[in-house]
């Protein structure tokens, strides 16, 4: 059996915060907000893969009303939901992800954060591709007031 998710998370900028996308800290003048480190590329991943196995989505799992989660490394979400699809006979194939922001460009950190990704998931990172896009300066993410990223996910049954 194969199936398909996926995965879409936003977040508004904020001072004071660290950006994390991907697992990867990007040198900039904001973070972005959110009740954990707020990285909308592995929350778009991990929703991609509840959606593919039928688990519902991140906010189920892992609630923002949660103090438990409270600035939690996402990287740690990522891995609760690999562990899900693993005890339920999942297996990825491959993910495929978007990160849509203005600023900072992410030309030269691309790799980085396919790498981070590959390795957070145990996987060969040939099984992950990153894009990066703009949104022409079009709503808040073209304000560079937030950023967003969307992830599809490809599992199969092992």
């Amino acid at each position: 059996m194969i199936r398909i998710g996926i995965g879409y998370d936003l977040h508004t900028f904020a001072e004071g915060r660290r950006l994390v996308l991907g697992g990867v800290e990007i040198p900039f003048v904001k973070g972005l907000q959110g009740h954990s480190d707020g990285d909308v590329v592995l929350h778009a991943v991990a929703d991609a893969l509840l959606g593919a196995s039928g688990n519902g989505d991140i906010g189920e799992h892992f609630p923002d009303s949660d103090d438990r989660y409270r600035d939690i490394d996402s990287a740690l979400i990522l891995k609760d939901v690999l562990k899900r699809l693993n005890k339920d006979g999942w297996r990825l194939n491959n993910i495929d992800i978007i990160i849509i922001l203005e600023e900072p460009k992410l030309e030269h950190f691309k790799e980085n954060i396919r790498d981070s990704i590959a390795g957070i998931m145990d996987i060969d990172k040939r099984r992950v591709n990153i894009k990066a896009t703009t949104a022409e300066g079009v709503g808040a993410i073209g304000k560079n007031e937030a950023a967003a990223s969307q992830a599809v996910a490809l599992i199969e049954k092992r």
